[in-house]
């Protein structure tokens, strides 16, 4: 047997469907009671604006209506009331579903993101606790504890008493944000300045793996005091730097007259003669 429908089933088809797209009214009255719900009839009946469109699903056997919501708070919502064809004798539309959706512009709550997710640097408060999760990939065991009371001890007296250290991972990854961060060599004031952290006297290197690249700065007056800073950093108070003294007064650029050609020009007989008397 043939799964084509026959001309009646597709003529039957197409007549419902015709059916459920002309049910506006119906797909109307379906929203304003919907809208009702939770405010007086009035209010009701201005919270479905206009008819906007309608889509055809399942094959034509439903049909979804879709009015603008006016109602405040709702910008860009629509109201979808979706009908369905009843039997074939009967050639009436029922409602299947009344619900308010989001359209492109709709004002909508942001994409929920998880708290771990959501934290950011400069987040951390005075009191709040930020636990690192045991599977950390910045951190690696620290050592692994011993039942002799002689190892424990020696372990805590030559710094071995951490449970968890920065992992190579870690490092590389402080390592990038540093040296891409405000006290790397990009920063503006590092491109001006007039030496480098790494020649600096006020600069105090890292220890470890680290220790070429970064270390902290000891002087008050910059701006980098008491952070990490990368060896290529630099600002205007390095220790080199040295200020040529000038005079407080201003003084006036010196003219000299030396550079003049002086020509001698005879004076006229008229002029020489004494006046009369």
């Amino acid at each position: 047997m043939s799964d084509e429908p026959t001309h009646d089933e597709g003529a039957a088809g197409g007549e419902a469907q015709r059916l459920l797209a002309d049910a506006v009214d119906l797909a109307r009255a379906a929203a304003v009671e919907e809208a009702g719900s939770d405010a007086n009839p009035t209010e009701a009946a201005a919270a479905v604006g206009e008819h906007l469109c309608g889509v055809a699903e399942d094959g034509g056997a439903a049909y979804t209506h879709f009015f603008a919501a006016t109602r405040p708070g709702y910008r860009g919502w629509r109201w979808a009331v979706t009908l369905a064809a009843g039997s074939a004798e009967d050639g009436t539309a029922t409602v299947s579903e009344v619900v308010m959706l989001p359209g492109p512009d709709a004002l909508v709550a942001p994409t929920w993101v998880p708290w771990q997710e959501r934290v950011r640097p400069g987040d951390l408060g005075v009191g709040d606790l930020l636990p690192s999760p045991p599977d950390d990939a910045r951190l690696v065991p620290g050592y692994v504890e011993s039942d002799d009371p002689a190892v424990e001890e020696v372990a805590l007296e030559v710094g071995l008493g951490r449970t968890r250290v920065l992992s190579r991972f870690g490092r590389t990854e402080a390592a990038a944000r540093w040296q891409e961060g405000p006290r790397g060599p990009s920063a503006p004031i590092a491109r001006s300045a007039p030496g480098v952290c790494g020649t600096c006297g006020f600069f105090v290197p890292l220890a470890g793996s680290l220790r070429g690249g970064f270390g902290v700065c000891a002087n008050e007056f910059s701006p980098g005091d008491g952070a990490v800073v990368a060896v290529e950093y630099g600002c205007g108070a390095h220790s080199d730097v040295v200020v040529e003294p000038g005079s407080p007064v201003q003084v006036a650029a010196l003219v000299y007259d030396d550079g003049v050609d002086l020509e001698t020009v005879e004076r006229p007989a008229a002029e020489l003669e004494p006046a009369d008397s």
